[in-house]
This record gives structure tokens, C-alpha cells and sequence, in this order.
């Protein structure tokens, strides 16, 4: 059995998220013992690897909660499925390192490269898989209305959006340089903003904006671009980003089983 300090320790994350995890029914203790101590065990472990793998992939906390209470859940297909989507993610991403190294040796004179390759992994067959993909995980409708949305300014307007955008991560960039926790409240504030500016491509679903996070530190062309600003950019901002998330889905979370108490109370 584990105590609740061992399992966040060994799943890297807080006691506080599991206390949450436990009050919707995510992930319920396998024992409380008459002290309040919530212990447990290599089931409880199981289903804690799967909550964090949906995670990973930007599925809320009640969307996970309703795949593995589905009664034909099964942890091994699970497990192969995420698999799948690891791999497939790592070869997309080993393409870009590959384009970023020769890329680099070019630039130092090491090798020889024409424009074209430089392009190798942004390719017309790759952009239709990365429009392919966005489709499946946002939904046609939400890659449709962005590209029609930005479509419809000006010049001038998309200057003044893209303007905003690099103010915001300069934002960011120069709370880090002073020492701010990406979980503070200064950083939330400037992410109000950031959630804001979206809303001239798309509306930022919970989802997206998990899943803009994680891409923030894991592709290297954000990377990049971040680190102009920072060296430690991109982590700050995956971490803030994760922090500001976690917080609007409880107090979402919250709001619902509020609505629900009410309803039943009147009821």
C-alpha cells in the first residue's frame, strides 16, 4: 500500500491533486484509515498512470473519469494505445530534430543544404497531416473558424495581434528572469491575457490550452522561438500554463457540483 505522500512523490504531483482526484471520483483511495490517512494500492497505482497518461494528451478530468469507469475499458489496449501515440509523436518530432541539426550544420558550413530542405519536415504532405490531426483532436469546426477568423483581418490587424502575442511572452519571460514561480498568481494574471489573445484565432477550450502548453516544450520551432526570449522559457511556460489549467477546470469543476447540490437540493 502507498500513503498518499509516497504516491504524489512517485508520480510527481502534489498531495493536493490527489485530494482533488479523490473528490470527483477520479482516483479513490483504496483505504482511509480511521486517522484520515488515505492509503493505495498497485490498482489505484494502475489508474493513476492512465489518469496522468489522458492527461498528457489534453483530455479533461471528467473525460478521464468517464473512459476508465467505462465498463469496457481495458488497461492493456489502453497501454498499446498510448504507445501508439507516443511513437507517433516521436517520429514527427525526430523529423524536426533531423530538419534543426542539418539545418544547423548548414548554417556553420558544415554541410551543404539547398532551401528546399530546409523545409523537409514542414512539407505539403506533413501540413496536411499535422491539419489532418489538429481535426481530429480539436474537431473540423475549431480548425475551420481559425483559419476563416484570421483570414478576415487586415494586415494591419494581424500586426496588432502578433504584437500582442510577443508582449505576452516577453510578459512572461521577464517575470521569470525576476524570480517568479510559474504557479503565482503574476503569472496567471499575464495568462488571462494569454487565454484572451487566443480568442483571435479560436475559442481556448480547456483542452487546447493544455495541449498549447505541453507543445510549448515539447516542439522544437517553440522552442526556439522561446528561448530568444529566455533560456528557460519554454518549461516556464509548460508549467504556468499546466498550474493556470489545473485551477480553471477545479473551479469548473467546482461550479458543476455546486449547480448539482443546488438541484438537488431544490429538488
Amino acid at each position: 500500500m502507498y500513503t498518499v505522500k509516497r504516491l504524489s512523490d512517485m508520480a510527481g504531483i502534489t498531495v493536493r491533486t490527489l485530494h482533488y482526484y479523490d473528490e470527483i471520483d477520479l482516483l479513490k483511495p483504496t483505504q482511509v484509515a480511521d486517522n484520515g490517512y488515505r492509503y493505495y494500492d498497485d490498482a489505484a497505482l494502475y489508474r493513476l498512470q492512465q489518469v496522468l497518461f489522458y492527461r498528457e494528451i489534453g483530455l479533461e478530468l471528467l473525460e478521464i473519469r468517464d473512459i476508465l469507469d467505462s465498463p469496457d475499458f481495458d488497461l492493456v489496449s489502453a497501454l498499446r494505445s498510448h504507445r501508439d501515440g507516443l511513437q507517433a509523436r516521436i517520429k514527427r518530432l525526430n523529423n524536426l530534430i533531423g530538419t534543426v541539426d542539418t539545418t544547423i550544420m548548414h548554417l556553420t558550413g558544415e554541410v551543404d543544404m539547398s532551401k528546399k530542405r530546409l523545409f523537409s519536415a514542414f512539407d505539403d504532405e506533413q501540413q496536411k497531416q499535422y491539419q489532418r490531426e489538429a481535426r481530429l483532436q480539436y474537431g473540423p469546426d475549431t480548425v475551420n473558424t481559425s483559419i476563416r477568423r484570421w483570414n478576415s483581418y487586415s494586415e494591419l490587424q494581424k500586426k496588432v495581434v502578433m504584437d500582442e502575442g510577443e508582449q505576452i511572452y516577453q510578459d512572461m519571460a521577464d517575470l521569470l528572469e525576476a524570480g517568479i514561480a510559474a504557479q503565482s498568481p503574476e503569472v496567471a494574471d499575464v495568462l488571462d491575457r494569454w487565454q484572451a489573445h487566443m480568442r483571435y484565432f479560436y475559442e481556448p477550450t480547456l483542452e487546447i490550452l493544455r495541449g498549447l502548453g505541453q507543445l510549448y516544450s515539447s516542439s522544437p520551432e517553440f522552442i526556439a522561438n522561446f528561448q530568444k526570449l529566455h533560456a528557460d522559457l519554454p518549461d516556464y511556460l509548460t508549467k504556468g500554463i499546466e498550474h493556470y489549467v489545473d485551477e480553471l477546470e477545479y473551479a469548473e469543476i467546482e461550479r458543476m457540483l455546486a449547480a448539482d447540490a443546488d438541484q438537488s437540493a431544490k429538488g
